[in-house]
């Protein structure tokens, strides 16, 4: 677990360092998590430990979000403000994970329809 955990916070040091040094205006986390799917992909599995780590952080993961959701209510006089951004950034952020969810699900069912699982 411990050689996981760390697997995953080396990924993303290393998407940091990339961003910093090439200027790239995504975070660097993201980049972590890209190298990291590139790394599963080659490697062709998930290792037993990678997989029993995430699957713990994933059961958890509403904790993760506590201190995003403290840093936007420390500025609430802000955001009832600018409310209709956040809004329309939330509605479409929504719609956009549905679209791409329902397109996303119909593929991997094309697939394993054909590949007769």
């Amino acid at each position: 677990m411990l050689h996981a955990i760390a697997a995953l916070f080396i990924l993303q040091l290393i998407g940091e360092v990339l961003v910093q040094w090439l200027g790239l205006p995504v975070p660097g986390p993201l980049v972590g998590m890209l190298l990291l799917l590139a790394g599963l992909v080659a490697w062709g599995r998930v290792p037993e430990a990678l997989r029993d780590t995430t699957s713990g952080l994933l059961q958890h993961l509403m904790l993760l979000f506590i201190p995003a959701v403290t840093g936007v209510m420390m500025h609430f006089g802000r955001v009832s403000q600018e409310w209709l951004p956040f809004l329309a950034a939330g509605v479409g952020g929504a719609a956009i994970t549905l679209v791409v969810t329902a397109f996303t699900l119909r593929w991997m069912l094309r697939i394993t329809k054909s590949s007769g699982r």
